[in-house]
């Protein structure tokens, strides 16, 4: 599982992002409001952590931004505001849970599973796209009621692509999706794992464009 936390702090990020670690999240830390809108544009997270009172853009805008790109990632806010009025406009803006400082770790822990099983249980553990039927829950791909072979790291690559189509997936957004794997994944490897997406994808109907410079995009052959 993939965590944005959102944090100034930087005593209180360590110590979020370390006892994260240890709980098997995969942690990026961005210290202010700047870097969290660029990370969450460019990549794919299962939830985020979010501090309202952020250098250069704050919590709230941060939100608003995400939603209105259509974020779905479960978003728990962890401020020092203790106002009522804070609480609703971030729950009104698209948060999902709401942890006043100072807060005890094992709750942020416990909250934040709570929110991502939740949010799984709402998008369904499978994603269809023409003949394909990606199963998250099992690693598996269903082509016309028969597996189709994949390795993980192929199977992680082809979950980006089918969770952004329509949108171009960034070789930097694959090599840290895979970056749980090993140290070495470079941008060599990315394209030999694109290449056999796209071999077996193409005879379905199915074609993996390369965007020059951008990255790439899953999208149906015309007809």
């Amino acid at each position: 599982m993939k965590i944005l936390l959102v944090e100034d702090d930087a005593a209180l990020g360590h110590a979020m992002s370390t006892s994260l670690n240890k709980a098997g999240y995969s942690v990026n830390w961005a210290h202010d409001g700047f870097e969290a809108d660029v990370a969450l544009h460019d990549f794919v997270y299962d939830a985020v952590i979010l501090d309202l009172g952020l250098p250069r853009i704050d919590g709230f805008e941060v939100l608003k931004r995400m939603r209105a790109r259509k974020v779905t990632a479960p978003v728990i806010i962890l401020t020092a505001r203790d106002d009522l009025d804070d609480r609703v406009r971030g729950l009104d803006l698209g948060a999902d849970d709401y942890l006043t400082k100072p807060f005890k770790l094992p709750e942020l822990e416990a909250r934040l599973r709570a929110q991502i099983r939740r949010n799984n249980s709402i998008l369904g553990s499978t994603i269809e796209y023409g003949p394909l039927v990606l199963n998250i829950t099992d690693k598996m791909l269903i082509v016309n009621g028969e597996t189709m072979p994949l390795s993980p790291r192929e199977f992680s690559v082809l979950e980006m692509l089918l969770t952004r189509v329509g949108r171009v997936v960034s070789k930097d957004a694959i090599i840290d999706a895979l970056s749980k794997w090993d140290e070495g994944v470079g941008n060599n490897a990315i394209e030999v794992y694109i290449h056999r997406i796209r071999k077996k994808l193409e005879p379905l109907g199915i074609n993996v464009l390369t965007i020059r410079g951008l990255g790439y995009l899953l999208q149906k052959a015309q007809q």
